[in-house]
């Protein structure tokens, strides 16, 4: 079968740009043309007008992970129990509260300002469950919410079936005022297609490692080419390792997702021309699903530690899966009803936090996405930018605090503990996927 995203075929491409060949000089090399890049290269040159800004991508721009997500802009989290207000660990879930809420800003400032048009909602979406007994805490969760800023709701029966549309789900925490949703291909496509014309982009192009010179100029060799820079910026995420970084403490996770037709009008009627909506498991191997304003429906329901990408024969099996999760939540809809079916990564670690800062002299880099992608990584662009030009703040402060991704144990080690991790969450998932 055929590893296709969605979200990109119907969004389409840039015009392609050429890969790098000879040697090439900038003030800044930016490498990975994903929302965290392309946000950087922006922010750099807002800062620094006159300056030459290169970005490399090991592919097509726009169209890695950061177009394949499930488009949730997260501002705010489904709190542990730790978390709850009151408890020890509040203090840090409100800190981790406002730097997503400023990265959802972010990523509205950023759609307003390039006037990108990608299907933005800023209705909330749900943290929703099929066991009761997976949503736990509810009233401290509702007050926990509304402490950090948040809109929170408590819905279950036939009042959450009259939203979404389906009676698969018997329990859900609606959460709104910063937690929206977006067509990832076409949020990062604007950002492409915005970039200055003082932003310089090479498209497949694979850097095979960086080499310091004299007089503080670091130079990222390529196969075919260079690029000789005072500042570099990594914002490969999963892949962060390919840049030679491989002391992140964070780790790739593969996830599959399905995308099906548009339902019919008759169709739409029955489950009752609900408005678009998106939910979150509270596991964290449960189905992340979508209606989309176009009336398709989207799941992710399988994810994996794993190294190597997935092989079509494998991905078919995925699909299953999400058949699986589809009829489920909506019974009339079969393997035939799935139009796209693709494979993401995303860059996970032990403590939930990421990998940030100043790698040495010269050299920036982030990882650690756990899933929030799109605004994190559109504020980390932003952060890292200001890093790399020395300059501060509150929000870059708090940031560089909090990321403490947790220590990892070496392979063979982590490869054991992970997969054992994984198929216990798989099981303490099952009647969410």
């Amino acid at each position: 079968m055929t590893n296709e995203c969605g979200w990109i075929a119907q969004t389409g491409s840039s015009p392609a740009r050429s890969s790098l060949q000879g040697s090439v000089k900038a003030d800044w090399l930016i490498i990975g043309a994903g929302i965290t890049g392309l946000s950087a290269a922006h922010s750099l040159a807002q800062l620094h007008p006159q300056a030459r800004i290169v970005i490399v991508d090991r592919q097509r721009a726009a169209q890695g992970a950061s177009a394949r997500n499930s488009g949730f802009v997260v501002g705010h989290e489904h709190p542990t129990t730790d978390e709850l207000i009151g408890n020890h660990g509040f203090a840090g879930y409100e800190t981790d509260t406002a730097i997503s809420r400023a990265a959802s800003d972010e990523v509205r400032q950023r759609i307003a300002r390039h006037g990108i048009d990608c299907d933005f909602r800023d209705a909330g979406y749900f943290f929703a469950v099929n066991d009761p007994g997976k949503l736990t805490d509810v009233e401290a969760k509702l007050a926990t919410l509304r402490a950090v800023g948040a809109s929170a709701e408590f819905l279950q029966g036939e009042q959450l079936t009259e939203k979404l549309g389906t009676r698969h789900y018997q329990a859900a925490i609606w959460c709104g005022r910063g937690n929206a949703l977006l067509q990832p291909a076409k949020y990062v496509k604007g950002l492409l297609d915005a970039l200055p014309e003082s932003v310089t982009l090479f498209e497949n192009t694979d850097i095979t490692g960086l080499e310091r010179l004299g007089e503080g100029r670091i130079r990222a060799n390529g196969r075919a080419g260079s690029v000789e820079a005072r500042q570099v910026i990594v914002c490969l995420n999963a892949f962060i390792p390919r840049s030679g970084i491989d002391h992140s403490a964070t780790f790739p996770m593969e996830l599959s997702a399905s995308l099906t037709r548009p339902l019919s009008d008759e169709e739409f009627q029955a489950i009752g021309t609900v408005e678009p909506w998106g939910v979150l498991s509270t596991r964290p191997l449960g189905a992340t699903v979508r209606l989309t304003p176009d009336r398709r429906v989207m799941i992710r329901n399988t994810a994996e530690y794993r190294s190597r990408d997935l092989t079509d024969s494998e991905l078919l099996q995925r699909r299953q899966h999400h058949v699986l999760g589809l009829q489920r939540r909506f019974p009339f809809l079969g393997e035939q009803d799935i139009q796209y079916t693709w494979t993401g990564h995303l860059s996970a670690s032990r403590s939930g936090q990421p990998y940030f800062g100043k790698v040495e002299e010269g050299v920036f880099a982030v990882a650690g996405c756990n899933g929030s992608g799109v605004a994190r990584g559109t504020l980390w662009g932003r952060l890292l930018a200001e890093l790399s030009s020395g300059a501060s703040s509150p929000i870059l402060e708090s940031v560089m605090q909090r990321a403490q991704p947790g220590w990892l144990p070496p392979k063979p080690f982590l490869d054991i503990g992970a997969m054992l991790r994984m198929r216990l969450e798989a099981v303490r998932a099952r009647t969410e996927i």
